[in-house]
């Protein structure tokens, strides 16, 4: 069983409602999907795009703000499998770019962050394809359309 910690830094998150619940399904969702998957604490802060590019400066030294960021924890950390940082300006942005619900997208890159926690990542075509194959199934259990459909919409999500 994955647990989630949710934090909420930003107040720009506050109109969103549901928030814990939304991604209490998304990680359920994805948890569906996954035939193995180690069992934790699954830290989820839901922050400012400020905040998330500081970390993304620091731990990946690129510049700016990205929509979702995800920081496995250790091999020696007891029962917390690591931690997923979201900015909502990004997300906000992104969402409104794409004409779809922030609370759906909020999901997907939930869904996403958790995949990298799990060892999943998307450097190449084929590793980028086993992760949307996840994605679009996890988020078909919540009723969520597939956010890869339209090409036009570039990359999604950014994430490391």
């Amino acid at each position: 069983m994955n647990a989630v910690d949710l934090i909420v830094e930003d107040d720009a998150w506050s109109s969103l409602q549901g928030k814990t619940r939304l991604v209490d399904e998304a990680i359920s969702a994805v948890c569906e999907e996954l035939p193995v998957r180690e069992p934790g604490v699954v830290a989820i802060l839901l922050g400012s795009d400020d905040a998330v590019a500081a970390m993304n400066a620091q731990f990946r030294g690129k510049e700016g703000p990205t929509n979702v960021l995800s920081f496995p924890a250790s091999e020696h950390a007891d029962n917390h499998l690591g931690d997923i940082a979201l900015a909502h300006g990004v997300v906000a942005r992104e969402a409104e770019d794409r004409a779809i619900d922030v609370a759906d997208h909020l999901r997907h890159l939930v869904i996403h962050g958790f995949l990298h926690l799990q060892g999943y990542d998307h450097q190449t075509d084929d590793e980028a394809a086993t992760m949307e194959t996840i994605e679009r199934r996890a988020l078909a259990r919540l009723g969520v359309s597939d956010p890869y459909a339209n090409e036009d919409a570039g990359p999604d999500p950014q994430s490391e």
